[in-house]
């Protein structure tokens, strides 16, 4: 039952690779496979960067630079190869770890007051499942948006907004949105919705260029001192940030 609010509820929205775990290369080896299984290319998607990107908005980008048709019908058949492979990759990932600071903000969020914890990630859905059962951290987000929802980031963020606010039973103008994630183009998806973007340097965007793109707050991690507290305080109240000692 979710809990009386005494303040407009936050939505959390949390990106996945990059942000709440380092994937060590696993899903870009299952798609490299996946490519080169399907169509004999496993460097289809080797002239672009993944950062940010969909999963659809990814299968479609290789499969035109490798001369296919990027109808549906390819993009569905090269994405469900690329989840048949997944879980073989996320059995022999070495690396693959949830990112600092992560775990900790996730149980405080669970314990605070009108603060509910959502998914804004380019995943496939159940890429973002397989993703997070690895490391136990799926039952956290009790909504989300997925790359199944829209090619495009602002869109599926929205998308999700939408999910949280029905969640908690209030219209999403009456709700504060938090985009967090480790690419310029999380931050570019806050802005186009007017939401709040909180990005971190745990990714491989460097913190000069994110900083560029001037999100309302920066952190090198979720373990950086003032991060969580940040997250979680009301518009008004959130502390500064500094980076660990």
């Amino acid at each position: 039952m979710l809990r009386l609010m005494r303040r407009p509820p936050t939505l959390l929205l949390f990106d996945l690779d990059g942000t709440l775990v380092a994937s060590s290369g696993t899903g870009r080896r299952a798609l490299d496979r996946a490519f080169g299984e399907l169509h004999g290319r496993a460097d289809a998607c080797a002239g672009f960067s993944l950062a940010g990107l969909t999963d659809r908005a990814i299968a479609r980008r290789g499969l035109e630079a490798i001369g296919v048709t990027a109808d549906d019908a390819a993009i569905k058949a090269l994405l469900d190869g690329y989840l048949a492979r997944l879980d073989d990759e996320l059995k022999r990932a070495s690396g693959y770890r949830v990112l600092d600071g992560v775990t900790a903000a996730l149980a405080r969020a669970a314990k605070a007051e009108g603060i509910v914890a959502g998914l804004g990630t380019g995943n496939l859905r159940a890429g973002a499942k397989r993703k997070l059962d690895h490391v136990a951290l799926w039952h956290h987000f009790a909504f989300g948006g997925f790359a199944d929802d829209s090619e495009q980031r602002p869109e599926l963020i929205r998308i999700a907004a939408e999910r949280g606010a029905e969640m908690v039973r209030m219209p999403l103008r009456s709700c504060r949105v938090i985009v967090i994630g480790d690419t310029t183009l999380d931050i570019a998806a806050a802005r186009a919705n007017g939401f709040d973007a909180f990005a971190v340097a745990s990714g491989p965007v460097a913190r000069a260029e994110l900083e560029a793109a001037k999100p309302d707050a920066l952190a090198d991690t979720l373990a950086d001192r003032g991060a969580i507290d940040w997250l979680l305080a009301a518009r008004d109240g959130r502390p500064p940030l500094r980076r660990r000692s």
